[in-house]
């Protein structure tokens, strides 16, 4: 399927099936592929940690997209919630001493979603990561009934994140929108082709709906 035939969600929740499998840039190319389109979109980052006063995904965002920042992202809607540790929210909020505000996270996507036609809500990590104690961003995505896109690449031992990042998905009912495969991981050719093989075919078997894309 041609990138330009694709429709995507009014609101879009971007995972990994770690902290470092490329959600900033695949977020980014989602978002300049739908501005090709001729639709407005907008990215929005989960929860920022490892930064103070502004999200440094956010500007990856708006790099690849080839746009300033936006009125949004200088009001904060884009990333309503920073905590200055790189962790998991969970722990970067302890670290500094606050309570992570999830409401003020619903309503910034909210907000979002009234001035454009697609939200990319890029997670933090992976799908099991943290909130709130025992509150998972796996949790947030199924009580807020989001669609899902994981990003995965072909380095050793994705096979095995990824299969199970799907089964979580499953298990809780969550809509799978897409897989999406980053190739700037490709090092070893033998490995990154047969995962790229096994990961397609497994997702046509267990999730026929859902869509195979590389970047």
């Amino acid at each position: 399927m041609e990138l330009k035939q694709i429709a995507y969600p009014a609101k879009l929740f971007i995972t990994g099936i770690d902290t470092d499998a490329g959600k900033s840039f695949a977020t980014g190319w989602l978002a300049k592929n739908i501005m090709a389109k001729g639709e407005s979109v907008i990215t929005q980052k989960f929860v920022q940690t490892g930064n103070r006063d502004f999200s440094e995904d956010i500007e990856v965002h708006r790099k690849i997209m080839g746009i300033p920042p936006t009125t949004v992202d200088k009001l904060k809607i884009t990333a309503p919630v920073i905590f200055t540790y790189p962790a998991s929210p969970d722990l970067a909020a302890r670290i500094d001493g606050k309570e992570l505000d999830l409401a003020l996270i619903e309503d910034a996507t909210a907000t979002l979603s009234r001035q454009y036609n697609h939200v990319l809500i890029e997670g933090a990590g992976g799908i099991m990561v943290p909130l709130k104690g025992e509150y998972l961003t796996i949790d947030y995505i199924r009580d807020h009934k989001l669609p899902v896109l994981l990003v995965t690449n072909g380095r050793l031992g994705s096979i095995n994140h990824t299969l199970l990042s799907l089964k979580a998905i499953a298990d809780e009912g969550i809509e799978l929108f897409a897989v999406l495969y980053n190739t700037y991981f490709d090092k070893d050719k033998v490995i990154c082709k047969d995962t790229r093989e096994y990961i397609s075919k497994w997702l046509s078997s267990h999730f026929p709906k859902a869509l195979y894309l590389e970047f």
